[in-house]
């Protein structure tokens, strides 16, 4: 008996999702109550009709208390879990007593987390962002829900069968040699292949890493990359795991048959760095030994089944549906959440797969959006503090600081296929308002303010969630690029494809709650 859902203030649902005892039982409910010779209501009508009460409730108390419940437990031990993100409402409910409050808190956060990889900033304007969940055409929003569910249904999967996602922490597969030998290759043949192709489109590969299952045995950042978080590492691990699942008793070979981890140390749970900067760079967890060739490891205990290996066929991965995603950059000039990223996850065997992160060309443009969009919200903030307008624009940093700066950026929009005349408007009329002042100043700022931040959020929008076509498809790492990655690896990994998927099954509890708020 479970359930999540997403609803804006209006009580209109955004996003759900139910097991089949929860479906079954609305399906009950509300088709009893229907007349004879008329049909069962759609789905989303009656979860919406089920769930309508408790919006209201909740968006009442806010407005006429300015509080809210955060759980409640009803007389059958149903238990509700309510959590309101600017506009949208979640609520997680559980009724048959395998997830507690926190359990439910813990899916509400990881839901919020997938949705921000997914949409970027456009999650920062509520208009937009029901836009995006709610699709006005029936069959797109059919599509985009059922991905999210199988998202959700992955993260619930790999909580109740990973310990990893259990305790929310990354886990490393340790072997010295082998770890240390994979990161030299991914920076010394595999980054650097790919970078200096001309077939990369503009795209930098700033990360790459091997996973089998869940697990880490390689991570490798470039020079210009800022470190990946572990909440974005375990976001991308969900993803990886929803397009390629793993089976473990069908990938992974009978245990009894590779019985040694001969030179490897313990399992660990960390959050990757970037790695060294330095021409010699090297695993953080032991020197190279330089008279070691790449790849050439004795080690009599490991049997070898290079057989099975022979009829292992993996498809080629699409190189038309790259994955855009968001993602956190720390750099010297300060923090940038929801940065554009294309993930490539190419997969080498059942259980084992590459993943590529790539920095796209127009990336800039996310960066200049994140700092007038912060502007803008902290003004906001003044200004429902109270601060009179005239004081609450000589905050840091004032709009005078980035006024110069938006009209050149607003320039250079004009100049590309971007639409941006009605951010040229409505950054107009903002700066007629500035000057004006008056009775009711403030009210009317504030209310520029918020059209501001939707039509900032529109252009991120367009630039990086909307496909635009065949003068899009470019931008990518061409299929060829994509195909020769995939077979350098794999004939890197050939002999330990069955010592490591046996070695991943292992298990070593830390914690960390790396999608906190």
């Amino acid at each position: 008996m479970k359930c999540l859902l997403i609803s804006s203030q209006s009580a209109e649902v955004l996003f759900h999702w139910t097991d089949p005892e929860f479906y079954q039982n609305v399906q009950a409910q509300y088709g009893a109550s229907q007349e004879d010779g008329h049909g069962l209501p759609a789905f989303e009508d009656s979860i919406s009709t089920l769930f309508a009460p408790i919006i209201i409730s909740c968006i009442t108390m806010v407005d006429r208390l300015g509080d809210s419940y955060t759980s409640f437990t009803t007389e059958n031990n149903h238990i509700y879990v309510l959590h309101q993100f600017d506009e949208c409402l979640y609520i997680a409910v559980n009724g048959d007593g395998e997830e507690g409050e926190g359990d439910l808190r813990r899916k509400i956060y990881v839901m919020k987390k997938m949705i921000e990889v997914m949409f970027g900033m456009v999650t920062l304007s509520s208009d937009l962002l029901r836009r995006e969940l709610r699709p006005q055409d029936t069959e797109q929003r059919a599509r985009l829900w059922e991905h999210l569910q199988s998202l959700l249904e992955t993260y619930s999967h790999l909580r109740e069968n990973d310990q990893s996602f259990l305790v929310e922490a990354v886990e490393r597969l340790i072997h010295p040699t082998l770890c240390e030998q994979c990161i030299e290759f991914l920076e010394r043949r595999l980054v650097q292949q790919l970078n200096s192709s001309v077939e990369r489109a503009g795209e930098e590969v700033l990360h790459a890493f091997i996973l089998v299952h869940t697990k880490l045995l390689a991570f490798y950042s470039s020079r210009n990359a800022s470190t990946l978080s572990t909440s974005d590492l375990l976001a991308l691990i969900i993803m990886s795991q929803n397009m390629y699942p793993s089976n473990t008793d069908q990938d992974d070979p009978n245990p009894e048959d590779i019985e040694s981890t001969s030179g490897s140390g313990p399992e660990s749970f960390y959050t990757p760095e970037p790695s060294p900067t330095d021409m010699d760079s090297r695993s953080s967890d032991m020197p190279v030994r330089e008279s070691t060739p790449l790849f050439e490891f004795v080690d009599p205990d490991v049997q070898m089944a290079e057989d099975s290996l022979h009829t292992l066929e993996v498809p080629p991965p699409d190189p038309s549906t790259p994955r855009r995603v968001f993602l956190e950059v720390s750099l010297k000039d300060g923090l940038f959440p929801m940065m554009p990223h294309s993930m490539y996850c190419l997969p080498l065997w059942p259980g084992i797969t590459l993943v590529l992160l790539t920095k796209i060309p127009t990336s800039a443009v996310a960066m200049s959006v994140y700092t007038f969009l912060e502007a803008f919200a902290k003004l906001e903030k003044r200004l429902n503090e109270g601060q009179e307008g005239s004081a609450a624009t000589r905050g840091q940093p004032t709009i005078h600081d980035i006024r110069s700066k938006l009209d050149k950026f607003i320039k250079a929009l004009g100049a590309s296929e971007i639409k941006s005349a009605q951010l040229q408007n409505v950054w107009t009329d903002f700066k007629n308002r500035i000057g004006r002042g008056g009775p009711g100043f403030n009210r009317e700022l504030i209310r520029s303010c918020k059209n501001m931040k939707t039509q900032l959020c529109g252009v991120y929008r367009q630039c990086f969630l909307i496909e635009s076509g065949t003068a899009d498809s470019p931008r990518r790492l061409s299929p060829c690029l994509q195909e020769r990655a995939q077979t350098m690896v794999q004939d890197k990994l050939m002999d330990w494809k069955d010592f490591l998927l046996v070695k991943s099954k292992r298990n070593i509890t830390m914690v960390s709650y790396p999608f906190s708020k």
